[in-house]
């Protein structure tokens, strides 16, 4: 259903038409009258929500510049005004769902699971003006209208895959994106931590991975790919900083999934543990590299490699506790193995066909290893193209042909199509984004925020039964034009909104006209964040509410 014209209840939303909320929630009934939300207004909380309490806590501080009290139910004292959080496991309520109340007296969220409570207080901060306004300097209480939300997500992977072997990120910049990625639902980071260009996790059991893996000599500069810029570069996260990343976005609800890149894009590591490559093919001589691109360093099928990859994962499954973890799988080129007299010798004895089969076999190995760890494998979809396990998932990211083969055998997959989730693709059109300087360069193509907004990860279901092996979709910020977060946060916002809401909202109800209004509001707390996002333009050719064809983009900021 297309929301409610509520604006004149909304203090700091005058030119809002419609209410700021992106996801699109399932459905908005509008009662009479507003709750008047101030620097006083406390929080009560079921006793089992005291983290999403204190986080909500937290972000009305940054609001309004005053720390709320919070009180547990059990306590009984009066609160002249209060936001309620409640859990109620006999609600009708899917997982991450929630009902949110607001009312002249009080303001009620309500989840069957603590998931669902910390989602209802992110669609009540949206609906507040963002961190300085006005409205907060003049100490006037702001009005929330009055309404019923009854709320829940299409899909339960909603995610963003952040790449940083490419380019490495303080810990504070992966926090703050972690908090972009909860304001807008979003459940799933998928942490892209080893790359040809650097290996990004520190293994205690290995140290030279980050010694000498995670550093490289040189790197393209912005405008020229096939250039060097001779500075050393690197970096990597210590075991501690990878627990405090997964405990700050575990209180947040999201997940993060570790990817560790095999048999391919694994330059880094064999550079380090040169004796894990195929060292018997002419020319050997790994390293760290330095351009982009795709390059031919694999692992070897030997057990010396399996285990080093099962001590390597031992750790990971120690750090992370998600119940799937990555394994790569795609862009491995399998020239090495063809040069390879001992590749060949593994493959005559496992009765291999060719090297797609070699690799199904590689990826079996590690998969039959993840299983005694209680944790799933997914990987992209070439992990199929020698045989694919029926215990492992598939990402799905070439092509929509995949997905179908994937699930006709019963696998689940996760959407990640080029087509419609590459955030490194270009938002505008390339020759005016370069107009603006070499460091506005992308990776190339072309995906507008309406084609993002467009895209129904579903449609490759057949049956009833595909649909649910389809778990949901994520989008790809791959960095290697992503020098630093504000560039991550340029190529990603305000695209990610879009993705949001194609993960949680029904497809039937998304209308991007709506969309768009909704973002306006949207972009405002983008903007209150100093969030650095692209101005997008209007949908090509779309005509106005006044009959004309909009010349200028749409909202944001230049």
């Amino acid at each position: 259903m297309k929301l409610l014209m509520i604006a004149t209840a909304l203090t700091g939303f005058a030119c809002a038409d419609s209410l700021p909320l992106i996801p699109l929630p399932v459905s908005v009934t509008a009662r009479e009258g507003a709750f008047e939300f101030s620097a006083g207004t406390a929080i009560r909380f079921d006793r089992d929500l005291k983290t999403e309490a204190d986080l909500f806590a937290a972000d009305l501080q940054a609001l309004t510049g005053t720390a709320p009290k919070t009180a547990a139910e059990e306590l009984r004292i009066f609160l002249h005004s209060e936001i309620r959080l409640d859990l109620d496991a006999a609600a009708d309520l899917p997982a991450g769902g929630y009902k949110l109340v607001i009312s002249p007296g009080a303001v009620v969220v309500t989840g069957k699971d603590s998931s669902g409570v910390y989602h209802g207080t992110r669609t009540i901060l949206q609906l507040l003006p963002p961190r300085g306004a006005a409205i907060w300097k003049d100490e006037t209480p702001a009005r929330l209208p009055a309404l019923e939300i009854t709320d829940y997500p299409r899909f339960g992977w909603r995610g963003m895959m952040l790449d940083v072997g490419r380019h490495f990120y303080p810990v504070a910049d992966i926090k703050d994106f972690i908090d972009w990625m909860a304001f807008h639902k979003l459940n799933t980071l998928h942490w892209h931590l080893t790359e040809d260009q650097g290996w990004r996790i520190e293994i205690r059991k290995y140290p030279k991975l980050t010694e000498v893996g995670a550093y490289r000599e040189s790197s393209p500069p912005y405008g020229n790919r096939k250039s060097d810029d001779g500075v050393r570069y690197g970096g990597f996260y210590t075991q501690d900083q990878i627990r405090e990343i997964v405990a700050y976005a575990a209180a947040r609800h999201i997940t993060i999934i570790p990817e560790i890149e095999m048999p391919g894009h694994a330059a880094a590591a064999i550079a380090s543990y040169p004796e894990l490559g195929n060292t018997d093919i002419p020319g050997y001589a790994p390293k760290v590299m330095t351009r982009w691109g795709v390059h031919p360093y694999t692992f070897a099928p030997k057990e010396e490699t399996f285990r080093f990859l099962e001590d390597v994962l031992g750790e990971v499954c120690e750090l992370f506790p998600s119940k799937f973890i990555h394994i790569g799988g795609d862009e491995a080129p399998k020239t090495q193995w063809r040069e390879s007299k001992f590749a060949q010798e593994v493959m005559k004895r496992e009765g291999l066909k060719n090297e797609e089969e070699l690799q199904s076999w590689f990826v079996r190995r590690i998969g039959k290893f993840l299983k005694s760890k209680n944790r799933r494998l997914i990987g992209w979809d070439e992990i199929q193209e020698g045989g694919l396990d029926q215990s492992a998932t598939m990402m799905v990211w070439r092509d929509a042909k995949w997905a179908r083969h994937a699930l006709a055998l019963g696998n689940d997959v996760v959407m990640a199509t080029t087509s419609h989730t590459y955030f490194d693709y270009y938002q505008n059109p390339a020759a005016a984004e370069l107009a603006k300087g070499d460091e506005y360069e992308a990776i190339g193509g072309d995906l507008p925020l309406a084609k993002v907004y467009s895209y129904n990860p579903a449609s490759v279901a057949e049956t009833p039964a595909q649909e649910k092996q389809i778990l949901g979709t994520q989008a790809q910020l791959w960095t290697e034009y992503a020098k630093d977060m504000k560039k991550v946060q340029y190529l990603a916002f305000p695209r990610i909104a879009a993705l949001a809401e194609v993960a949680w909202t029904p497809h039937e109800s998304k209308i991007l006209d709506d969309f768009l209004s909704r973002l306006d509001g949207i972009m405002k707390h983008y903007d209150a964040g100093k969030l650095n996002y692209c101005k997008p333009a209007g949908p090509p050719g779309k005509e106005g509410r006044d009959g004309s064809r909009p010349e200028s983009p749409v909202g944001g900021k230049p």
